[in-house]
């Protein structure tokens, strides 16, 4: 064997040996060029080559009235060699393409996990600094509802609205022993399981729960749909570099390629039309792959493009901790009203005093995690989703193309320059030329195409398949929507890009906010009757603020109150 630069000096010598004969039609008189190109191409000798030209009679392909330098056997390899470089023309034709969406779908996937990482950091540090009692008792409940929010977006057959409801029914029991009665206590496993099972009936967390699945659901569902469709794009394109080749192209791509070497023509090339003729016939079932295609990336465009606001997977994922935050403050406001109810239903508590574990969350983590820029990570993910399907739109007419793009760019000979027409060297190529597709090739004079590719009628039925599920993915009313009755809260909306219950600003109404941040004055003993004295006092007005949740130099912490975002000193 020979390294390549050694093949290609060696290959470029000999066509230069048989450039003098290559491009006349008029017979050959020695086969020796012809002997070596064989054996270089195939990279080492064979046996029973022709030394001079002789009678064809036993050629089933390369037939000619003039002596070849051709055998049977050379044939036979030529025809394996022809399919090779029609899969490797294949190949080098879609690299750009598979490269360019299967390294965006690594990029995707890997920047949703460390989304799904910083979320968890965030409402670990949000139980770390702010309710410290239960924090060890919660990180087992954080752990399991976002190892479920990636086992979903990455194509696990989980619920988000089982387990958006399994961390509410979590969570109660430990708001209800550590806050709504606070103490350092412990409950029996019972009791703890009986809080949990009326969490539902009882509705401690008010309509968050709800939010967080409305939320949940618009912003989990298009980006795990958008992974699977990029992934069906790569087993699109995997598919269809392995082409099979039919026994009709495989003797036209022969006589195309090869059998102008039986005549000593090593370095003519195939007419444009005669090229395009060959190479439509041989991916007439490809070409029908390009409007089902075209839909597929256009599908994709819209679903990214609809990604943004409430369907934005970064803004819910890194605002889940002041949700959580709302959830716990608004049960811990109705604490008396919940502690009869539970007492109806479960009885009371036989408790025994305990140490109340400290928490264990890694301070290293929490200063990494509140560096990063919340909406920094959102313009990255957004314009990375826009560049791609920028670079993709340009693939929208892959397979329709595909067989002029392998003429033009490689295979025929350029306008005006003599060629090869299956039989001879010509001026021009005589025959009519077709189009792309099946249908096209009943008036094909060089490759005959009979029925359909299973294949490739696979592949038009995934397509049509994800392309469904892509448009179906789009913003528009749907199950997740939210309407709440009279006096039941905010209502979730799904038009705009983002409302004020989603965390995103101002209503749109003109409203000036008034921002307030109280942990310089606060004094420590203030209790939650003062808190509700404050939010009286400013009229309703919404506090704000530009923090993560909880900042680690003054343990202070974020969270709705009424209506109103606050930030606390750490009070439990």
């Amino acid at each position: 064997m020979m390294d390549a630069p050694t093949w290609r000096v060696g290959w470029r010598c000999l066509l230069l040996l048989a450039f003098v004969g290559s491009t006349r039609s008029e017979g050959v008189q020695s086969c020796e060029e012809v002997r070596k190109l064989f054996q270089w191409r195939l990279v080492g000798a064979v046996k029973g080559l022709p030394d001079s030209p002789r009678a064809g009679s036993d050629l089933q392909v390369c037939i000619s009235e003039k002596p070849t330098c051709c055998t049977r056997k050379m044939e036979e390899r030529y025809h394996i060699v022809a399919r090779e470089d029609m899969q490797q023309a294949l190949q080098t034709s879609s690299s750009t393409l598979k490269f360019l969406i299967s390294r965006n779908a690594a990029a995707f996937q890997e920047t949703l996990e460390t989304l799904i990482r910083q979320a968890e950091n965030y409402t670990s540090i949000l139980f770390c600094n702010t309710y410290r009692n239960m924090a060890l008792d919660a990180a087992a409940a954080v752990q399991e509802f976002f190892t479920d929010v990636g086992l979903y977006l990455f194509g696990a057959d989980v619920n988000p609205e089982e387990f958006v409801n399994r961390f509410f029914d979590s969570l109660f029991p430990l708001v209800y022993n550590y806050l709504i009665n606070p103490g350092v206590t412990d409950s029996s496993l019972e009791y703890s399981e009986c809080i949990r099972m009326a969490r539902r009936d009882i509705s401690p967390f008010g309509n968050i729960p709800k939010r967080v699945m409305g939320q949940m659901g618009r912003s989990l569902l298009p980006s795990r749909t958008l992974l699977q469709a990029l992934n069906l794009g790569i087993e699109v394109i995997n598919t269809t570099d392995h082409l099979h080749v039919s026994k009709e192209c495989g003797r036209a791509l022969l006589r195309m390629q090869y059998c102008p070497h039986c005549q000593g023509l090593m370095l003519s090339k195939p007419c444009m039309g005669y090229c395009l003729n060959v190479m439509r016939g041989c991916l007439a079932h490809m070409a029908e792959l390009n409007p089902h295609w075209h839909a597929y990336i256009r599908s994709l465009e819209e679903l990214s493009d609809a990604m943004h606001g409430t369907y934005d997977i970064e803004h819910v994922l890194l605002n889940f901790h002041l949700l959580v935050n709302d959830a716990v403050m608004q049960a811990h406001l109705d604490g008396q009203k919940l502690s009869e109810q539970v007492n109806k239903i479960c009885g009371r508590p036989i408790r025994t005093p305990t140490q109340s574990p400290r928490c264990s969350f890694d301070g290293s983590k929490e200063k990494h995690g509140m560096k990063i820029s919340l909406r920094n990570g959102e313009e990255t993910l957004a314009s990375r989703r826009k560049e791609f399907i920028n670079s993709l739109r340009l693939h929208r007419t892959f397979y329709g193309a595909l067989a002029d793009q392998l003429c033009v760019n490689d295979l025929a000979a350029a306008d005006g320059l003599p060629c090869w027409n299956g039989e001879d060297i010509v001026k021009s190529y005589t025959q009519p030329v077709v189009g792309n597709g099946i249908k096209a090739q009943s008036g094909n004079p060089e490759v005959k195409v009979k029925g359909t590719d299973p294949v490739i009628n696979q592949i038009i039925d995934k397509l049509k398949h994800v392309i469904q599920l892509l448009q179906g993915r789009s913003p528009k009313p749907d199950k997740w929507e939210l309407q709440m009755g009279s006096g039941g809260g905010i209502i979730e909306q799904i038009s705009g890009d983002c409302d004020d219950e989603d965390g995103c600003g101002g209503s749109g109404s003109g409203e000036v906010k008034r921002t307030l941040k109280v942990t310089d004055w606060m004094p420590e003993e203030m209790n939650l009757s003062d808190i509700k004295q404050i939010h009286q006092t400013h009229g309703g007005s919404t506090f704000d603020t530009t923090g993560a949740g909880c900042t680690a130099a003054t343990e202070s912490m974020t969270f709705t109150l009424m209506g109103a975002v606050m930030i606390l000193p750490g009070l439990w």
